[in-house]
């Protein structure tokens, strides 16, 4: 915390920074948040391990609907942006009261939206994996695995509210640390939940772990559990802990007009990327659906383990929300260039390397995910060709990471928009009948290709800075 109020008072004193001092402090803020997205995508392959165990089916089960919950997820992390980044240009200017102010707008968005999407999910659970085209006998699990995780849609709503804004606010520490401990809490969880009592011996000792073996069920309730310890971790962290967030009796809970026109501007556009990006991965598990179970498991199992490079990605893009926010706050228009510049250029090169490294490992990756033969060779062939992708997947990510500290998320929209749709599903479309699973993902990696060449022409021609949003008028 100390750190996140030295580096506010940095920009708002207008103290020069060197590149070098630049790049540290991008560097600062991404190793937290990248340390929490490295705890949730071993928590994605531990649950993918534990239920590839089970068998093809299992795995295929959760795949089906895994398109429909990143649709919910997004649409969380849409609504809780339009807030946070108005926290974090508060928090360039130094204004906590008006930061507590939005913070509590948030909470109240959280709460009704968290019941919308719950109430949604579970409404569209028992035919959605029908319409998707399921093979008979993964209907059911994968009916109940959405019912069960729509269920606690408010607790995920509160987790990424709560993660969000003390992100936006300079502390990046406690959302990793509590995501870590998810991590561990999805794996105790899972393993008590998915797989039978068994016996298990470790050195000279020999006990019985105990287990309910609900299989597909036990990974939903599981996730579920974890996701609702840590909500409520991280709500008394902001609410109780942050220096900036803090909550007391001065809290304004009346509707504020002017917090929530803002926060639309900004989440609006957002939430119809997310729509976008979401509904194509909906259209492109409808066009796998066709090629069989193991071609959705490869898929499936192929989406968890690409996420391993693109999670640097991810950190150093919420880095580079909370600098570029906080800069303009502060009125440092060209302090928010450089460190757009200097996120995206450290983006592209941590996920090169973890492109490279995502080749020369595909099969080793397969071989922890599943025992399945076939979906070990498959997965392992349409990951690597999904490397050559990560250089431009990353100007994609940071970029658009940047853009939305300056609260530009309309172009964004539309960049994603014509990527997805115009060149993903059509090209995937096309290729799925003579490729296989093969040509879906090199329709995927020449997507991203498209769309990481579409956000830096955004980037170096500098025009998110003259449109950029600044909080309460300021200029």
């Amino acid at each position: 915390m100390a750190e996140a109020r030295e580096q506010a008072q940095y920009l708002r004193e207008c103290v020069e920074l060197s590149r070098r001092q630049q790049l540290r402090m991008v560097v600062r803020l991404s190793i937290p948040a990248i340390l929490a997205q490295l705890s949730t995508t071993v928590m994605q392959y531990i649950d993918a391990a534990m239920v590839g165990s089970l068998g093809a089916g299992a795995s295929a089960s959760i795949g089906l609907v895994s398109s429909t919950i990143w649709l919910m997820n997004g649409l969380c992390i849409a609504a809780v942006m339009g807030f946070s980044v108005q926290v974090a240009q508060l928090s360039g200017a130094g204004d906590r009261r008006k930061g507590q102010a939005v913070f509590c707008q948030s909470i109240l968005m959280g709460a009704g939206l968290g019941l919308i999407l719950a109430l949604t999910g579970v409404g569209i659970s028992s035919w959605l994996p029908r319409w998707l085209g399921g093979e008979p006998e993964i209907l059911e699990d994968a009916s109940r695995y959405l019912l069960i995780y729509a269920c606690a849609m408010p607790s995920l709503q509160f987790r990424q509210l709560a993660g969000g804004m003390l992100q936006c606010s300079g502390d990046i520490k406690t959302p990793s640390i509590l995501s870590i401990a998810m991590c561990a809490l999805d794996v105790v969880f899972n393993s008590l939940l998915i797989f039978p009592a068994r016996q298990v011996s470790a050195a000279a000792w020999t006990f019985t772990l105990p287990g309910a073996g609900l299989g597909v069920t036990g990974a939903a309730l599981g996730t579920a559990l974890a996701d609702v310890f840590v909500a409520c971790a991280m709500m008394w962290a902001a609410c109780r802990r942050s220096d900036f967030l803090r909550l007391d009796r001065n809290c304004r809970w009346r509707f504020d007009p002017l917090c929530w026109r803002t926060a639309l501007r900004i989440s609006l556009p957002l939430a119809l990327e997310r729509a976008i990006l979401s509904s194509a991965q909906i259209a492109s598990t409808r066009i796998v659906a066709p090629l069989g179970t193991v071609a959705i498991a490869a898929n499936t199992l192929g989406v968890t383990a690409e996420s391993l490079c693109y999670l640097p990605g991810n950190g150093i893009g919420t880095a580079a929300t909370t600098l570029v926010g906080q800069s303009l706050g502060a009125g440092r228009r060209d302090m928010a260039r450089r460190f757009a510049r200097v996120s995206v250029g450290l983006g592209v090169a941590v996920m090169s390397t973890a492109g490279l490294l995502l080749f020369l490992l595909a099969p080793a990756i397969f071989t922890v995910l599943t025992p399945d033969p076939a979906v070990r060779q498959l997965g392992s062939q349409v990951l690597r060709i999904e490397a050559f992708a990560e250089p431009l997947f990353a100007a994609a990510i940071v970029t658009a990471g940047a853009l939305r500290g300056a609260g530009d998320t309309e172009l964004p929209s539309m960049m994603n928009l014509i990527s997805m749709w115009g060149v993903r599903i059509p090209a995937a479309a096309f290729l799925a009948p003579r490729l296989g699973l093969h040509g879906v993902w090199i329709a995927m990696c020449g997507e991203l290709c498209v769309r990481g060449s579409l956000f830096l022409i955004r980037l170096f021609r500098e025009r998110w800075l003259d449109h950029a949003l600044m909080i309460e008028g300021r200029t």
